[in-house]
């Protein structure tokens, strides 16, 4: 008999089982045979995600750390929203980007788990997809925990949304805020309607920002469509302090001050 029927045999007689976690392993094999298969670590026991590598793949892949060194024993979900915000198309190879639908179960699970106490999100977007970065605003909005979002960088276009989307928004003092028109990619049909759509959007972004935020929403409309700011498009540059006097944040500060407040919010609420 030939031995590539040998070996399937060999492995048709070969149980596979579950363990733990519902990932397959092939039982008696020997290891050079599994590769690219997983294997339970020694001991048959699955890690639980408290372990040391698996907690910095997952800050790796998905900018994501759970925060539980504070003396007062608060748990809280640290988030990363960085670079370019990818909704239903795929950026660039070379475009560092945060995944929406990696995004969004991180914050269900912020709200449906028990052991966490609370959310900081770390903002830092040249903006992305529109439909895609309010859907993501709006998960954070329903949160019923503390969130508290600090804009180390930049949050421009859709990233305004996401920073007002919390219970309190910090700047960096150097930190911008880019509020401008919407614009689409590809093909553009020169018809009423499309002006219209435009238009339905821009009034789903601003009626957002204004119900999460302090500034009005005749003053956002009036910032997106100011001319002489920038070279190439309409919209406000707001640094810093600005946005705190636009309404769009609340303080001026770094990560003392986030993590201050958000401790101090996670005390109230538990003391109630």
């Amino acid at each position: 008999m030939k031995p590539a029927i040998l070996f399937l045999i060999t492995v048709l007689r070969r149980r596979i089982v579950c363990r733990e976690g519902k990932r397959p392993v092939i039982s008696g094999l020997p290891d050079r045979m599994i590769t690219g298969w997983y294997r339970p670590p020694e001991g048959g026991k699955m890690d639980n995600g408290n372990n040391r590598e698996n907690q910095d793949s997952r800050l790796i892949e998905f900018g994501e750390e759970l925060l539980a060194g504070h003396g007062s024993g608060h748990r809280i979900l640290f988030l990363s929203v960085i670079g370019e915000i990818e909704g239903h198309e795929l950026a660039g190879e070379r475009t560092k980007t945060t995944k929406y639908e990696h995004l969004l179960p991180l914050l269900a699970k912020a709200q449906d788990n028990s052991g966490i106490d609370g959310v900081l999100l770390l903002i830092n977007t040249m903006g992305g997809d529109c439909s895609c970065g309010l859907a993501a605003a709006e998960m954070i909005a329903s949160i019923e925990k503390p969130v508290v979002s600090l804009i180390i960088g930049d949050s421009h276009s859709i990233g305004v949304p996401l920073s007002v989307a919390s219970d309190y928004t910090i700047i960096a003092p150097t930190a911008t805020m880019l509020i401008h028109p919407v614009r689409l990619s590809g093909t553009v049909i020169g018809a009423p309607q499309t002006f219209e759509y435009f238009k339905l959007i821009q009034d789903r972004i601003l009626n957002f920002t204004a119900g999460h935020s302090r500034a009005k929403k005749e003053e956002l409309e009036e910032m997106m469509m100011r001319k002489g700011v920038m070279a190439k498009d309409l919209g406000t540059i707001l640094v810093g302090e600005e946005a705190v006097k636009a309404g769009l944040a609340d303080q001026v500060g770094g990560i003392s001050e986030a993590l201050a407040w958000l401790h101090g919010r996670i005390f109230e609420e538990k003391g109630k």
